[in-house]
């Protein structure tokens, strides 16, 4: 095993017997294709199987941990929970991206940052844990990195709306957005957003996104502004 995942390994605190299985759900379908392999060495397969059991371990999770909700509330979060976003998000909390073996058009075009991309992996390393030894290291992977701080996932993930509500109710106004600039090609740009209330800046932010970057740069404000509650 390279000494790169051998990082992972310790950063994930799951060390694989079947090595082979962690460099498969490290492999983009872009190197199989640049590297002509066969299809299925990509990380698309484990992908397929880790949705499902993310899908079960989240759904336990909120049965037990929310008795009292209908199951079209539990479905609704659920969703929330493990949308491509969200793994993203998850993903770069152990800078999964810089793991993957990509091909270099997937490379160039910012693959590593790439939320589809690095969600897919996150899947594809559930994938690969359950089949290396079984549902119950995978559900402790996933409770670990994925269900971990859902407060503050969601705080993120809600942010423009949570902004809004706290603007609105503290005096009627409106956070307001604004392009700061943009860099990069047509097919890799980072947008700069920075977000105002009452003509003051709270928050800026960056992304691949203008919707991505305003999402930050809420982020920034709602944090900035619980900090000045609690001085």
């Amino acid at each position: 095993m390279s000494e790169k995942l051998k990082k992972l390994e310790k950063s994930i605190g799951y060390y694989f017997q079947n090595e082979g299985l962690l460099k498969q759900a490290m492999t983009h379908s872009s190197y199989i294709n640049e590297h002509h392999l066969k299809k299925t060495e990509c990380n698309e397969r484990l992908e397929f199987l880790g949705d499902a059991v993310l899908e079960l371990v989240s759904s336990e999770f909120l049965y037990h941990g929310h008795p009292d909700v209908s199951e079209g509330e539990l479905t609704r979060t659920r969703a929330s929970m493990v949308c491509e976003p969200s793994l993203a998000f998850c993903a770069r909390d152990i800078e999964l991206g810089s793991y993957l073996l990509l091909g270099k058009g997937e490379e160039a075009t910012g693959g590593r940052e790439r939320d589809s991309v690095t969600s897919d992996a996150m899947e594809a390393l559930i994938g690969a844990i359950y089949l290396d030894s079984g549902f119950t290291s995978a559900k402790e992977f996933i409770h670990r990195f994925i269900l971990s701080d859902l407060e503050n996932k969601k705080l993120f993930f809600d942010s423009k709306t949570i902004l809004q509500e706290i603007v609105q109710a503290e005096d009627g106004q409106t956070a307001s957005y604004r392009l700061l600039g943009e860099e990069g090609p047509d097919h890799n740009k980072i947008f700069f957003v920075e977000v105002s209330i009452g003509g003051t800046c709270y928050g800026k932010g960056k992304g691949r996104t203008k919707k991505a970057a305003e999402q930050e740069a809420a982020y920034q404000a709602i944090l900035k502004l619980q900090k000045a509650q609690k001085g």
